[in-house]
């Protein structure tokens, strides 16, 4: 499937002060700048909230729901999905070392009848349409009070009882547990080796957000993580002098998982992006006027460290308030995330698009709100770039949302931003083109290099640009100046291949 927009459409501006980051004015000597943005939408499958919409729906309605949602996001001129494919150490993908997720059948290690493997699926049809499929895994989660059904019997909680423990209505895998650890790590390179995902994403979820509860006084107090049995174990074998407080521990075992993940990823597959979305606030007072949650103190993640370490490809903070949030300024936040980055690691934000009222009398944002920050986001250096929770409100249309960006920011196609810093080889080289009935035909010296095709075409009514998968061969372009440019995985460009008006 091919995305066609028009470069001829009107341009609309958030705010003079804003950078152009569309298409630059055509030139005697070539086509207009092709734009360079990440566009995502994340689908969640934990409690079926984008996809599938219910368990135990057919294959046929399973792949026809998603198959629609991947034709929306090429409708909207997105670029990648990011598809939850471990919601509680659970499986949307064939696999030996945990059991097929519940919220496909219903019941936890069930595949579905006539059976499939939905990531498969996904990652082909997806890269058919020319989108990126990064894999959304949430490591530590071992169960979600959604699925009211029995846990498989090779469930972690049976296979590794010792490394699980209960945290209200949750099980979760104790983050500083070495088998815990090593089995998050095993089914995160499994789907890296076996699929060819391009990117795997983690979201907010380390140690789990604190609970409350009704202590001897009467009073609501913080639960706390039950891990005494892997600190006592950790006192015990490390001198006293050398030994890290109880938190730092913690976040210790946070930010080595970490380290660990990108290690892995880029020696198996250095094209495959990592990626963190955590919690848009790292500390209050960071910036100064910032207020709320501490994600540092109470899930235990370093998220500034992570960035300022280069353990990601790229990252996107929740940014999940509006632009006039007195406390959590969208620009406040997002111009502070861009300065902690001292690799210029691409930074694009999570925004909230589910917040965005359904009715028009309902309660929430306007879609205004969310074009807002994409128009900021275009403004930032090393931004770029937004992820949208989540795909239902863009399928929905909520307050217009999805018309807005189509109008909007989202005009014209864009190509996702290049990851450079990945690989030392040279870039794709010019397609060869040429004309056969009326027809463009494309091919590379290398189709294996090729991850999409621009096609940009000039006639009287202005440019027009498609983009298209690599394993595309032809363009069905019968009039005008031509110049088609090859882009790898790594969002390198070619040189244009200009082929003659006929």
């Amino acid at each position: 499937m091919e995305r066609y927009q028009s470069y001829a459409r009107p341009l609309r501006f958030f705010a003079a002060c804003l950078l152009m980051c569309g298409a630059t004015r055509a030139g005697a000597d070539g086509p207009p700048e092709l734009q360079s943005e990440f566009r995502a939408a994340w689908i969640a499958t934990v409690a079926n909230i984008d996809w599938p919409s219910k368990p135990g729906l057919s294959t046929e309605d399973q792949q026809r729901e998603l198959l629609g949602l991947l034709d929306k996001a090429v409708e909207l001129n997105l670029n990648a999905i990011v598809l939850q494919v471990r919601p509680a150490c659970d499986a949307f993908y064939s696999s030996e070392l945990e059991p097929w997720s519940p919220y496909l059948t219903g019941v936890m290690g069930q595949a579905t009848s006539p059976g499939y493997d939905p990531l498969e699926f996904a990652v082909r049809e997806a890269h058919r349409r020319g989108l990126q499929l990064h894999a959304w895994f949430n490591p530590y989660r071992a169960s979600h009070p959604s699925y009211k059904g029995e846990l498989s019997a090779d469930h972690i909680s049976r296979r590794l009882p010792g490394s699980v423990v209960e945290y209200g209505a949750y099980q979760w895998l104790d983050p500083s547990d070495d088998d815990a650890s090593r089995h998050s790590l095993d089914v995160i390179m499994d789907v890296v080796r076996r699929y060819d995902i391009d990117g795997v994403h983690f979201d907010d979820y380390f140690y789990p957000y604190p609970i409350t509860a009704k202590a001897d006084d009467g009073q609501d107090a913080e639960v706390p993580f039950p891990d005494d049995r892997s600190w006592e174990k950790y006192v015990a074998s490390t001198p006293s002098g050398d030994r890290l407080s109880r938190d730092d521990w913690r976040r210790q075992s946070i930010n080595q998982f970490v380290e660990r993940v990108y290690q892995a990823i880029k020696a198996e597959k250095p094209h495959v992006l990592f990626g963190i979305s955590p919690f848009g606030i790292w500390r209050p007072g960071h910036p100064e006027s910032v207020v709320g949650f501490d994600a540092y103190e109470k899930l235990y993640a370093d998220s500034k460290l992570w960035l300022e370490e280069g353990w990601v490809d790229y990252f996107t903070p929740q940014l999940y308030w509006p632009v006039r949030s007195s406390g959590q300024s969208y620009p406040i936040l997002l111009e502070w995330w861009t300065r902690q980055n001292p690799h210029g690691r691409p930074i694009w934000p999570g925004l909230f698009t589910s917040k965005v009222r359904s009715k028009p009398e309902g309660d929430g944002w306007s879609a205004a709100e969310i074009v807002q920050q994409v128009r900021l986001t275009q403004a930032f250096a090393h931004a770029g770039g937004n992820v949208h929770f989540s795909m239902k409100a863009l399928a929905k249309n909520y307050d217009g949302v999805a018309d807005a960006l189509a109008d909007g920011p989202y005009a014209e196609p864009a190509l996702p931003p290049v990851c450079g810093w990945l690989t030392e080889s040279a870039p794709p080289a010019r397609p060869i083109v040429r004309r056969e009935e009326g027809r463009l035909v494309i091919n590379s010296t290398n189709v294996d290099d090729v991850w999409l095709y621009a096609v940009q075409t000039h006639t009287t009514e202005g440019w027009t640009t498609r983009l298209l998968p690599g394993a595309a061969d032809k363009a069905d372009e019968s009039a005008g100046e031509a110049f088609v440019t090859a882009i790898d995985r790594y969002g390198r460009r070619s040189e244009p291949a200009r082929v003659a008006a006929p």
